[in-house]
């Protein structure tokens, strides 16, 4: 039997763990409906244009769309229309209450995140070969380098949770990093046009804020989150779950 100060200690030790589980669960919970609020009016717009892709005014006018180009243009306003989906979709994989009580859901909603952003790779990669950049070298490179870790990211995620290996956690942190790339590129450029007018940056993009931002918006988050994950081998922050469990 377990003597009555050892048990209070455990009963103690108890009521620690639930109320830290708890606060993680609410704090997550809050955090991804902030970002599905956030980026809603990005995603959407960025649906809605990706559907006009025969629209007349961005036949004339976009610098998208491009004269007989059927695969350049169908690639990046397919581009847009998946990439919006994911950007509003992949923070729903971070919720607990769906990991652990919807296990379906959650599996489902991951293959449909993985089609997603292996959609908005290919199709932002392919644009990019036959059309570049309207930033040119450094954009194209940026922005290709951007493309295949998202592609990167989407297929470890699924192989390794089709696999039950407790490391697709660390991949599909990174792929949720990702997925939120173009809206944080976004977002930088409004804080940045907010607090200093639009400082060293051009309308070509050729601007020093414009070229920093072509890795910016995902390699700075990518490094935090792997100096996190180092410090957390066992992926505690996804609810302390089974190493087994996807």
């Amino acid at each position: 039997m377990v003597s009555g100060g050892r048990g209070r200690a455990l009963a103690t030790a108890m009521t620690r763990r639930k109320a830290l589980t708890w606060t993680v669960t609410s704090a997550t919970t809050v955090l991804v409906v902030a970002l599905i609020l956030l980026s809603w009016d990005f995603a959407r717009h960025a649906v809605e244009r990706g559907m006009r892709m025969n629209d007349g005014w961005e036949i004339q006018f976009s610098r998208l769309h491009h004269a007989g180009a059927f695969w350049s243009n169908l690639s990046i306003y397919g581009h847009m229309i998946v990439g919006g989906l994911l950007t509003v979709l992949v923070p729903l994989q971070l919720l607990q209450p769906i990991r652990a009580f919807l296990p379906l859901l959650h599996k489902t909603l991951g293959y449909v995140i993985v089609f997603l952003a292996c959609a908005t790779s290919i199709g932002g990669l392919f644009y990019i070969a036959r059309n570049g950049t309207i930033g040119g070298t450094p954009m194209n490179i940026g922005f290709s380098l951007y493309g295949v870790l998202l592609g990167i990211a989407a297929v470890q995620t699924l192989r390794l949770a089709r696999a039950r290996r407790p490391e697709h956690r660390d991949w599909a942190l990174r792929l949720i990093v990702l997925a939120m790339g173009s809206w944080i590129y976004r977002v930088h450029y409004f804080i940045w046009n907010t607090v200093t007018g639009g400082l060293f940056t051009r309308p070509d993009f050729s601007g020093a804020f414009d070229v920093a931002q072509t890795v910016m918006f995902y390699l700075p988050y990518l490094l935090v989150l792997e100096f996190w994950l180092r410090r957390n081998r066992a992926v505690s922050a996804w609810s302390g779950a089974p190493e087994t469990r996807r």
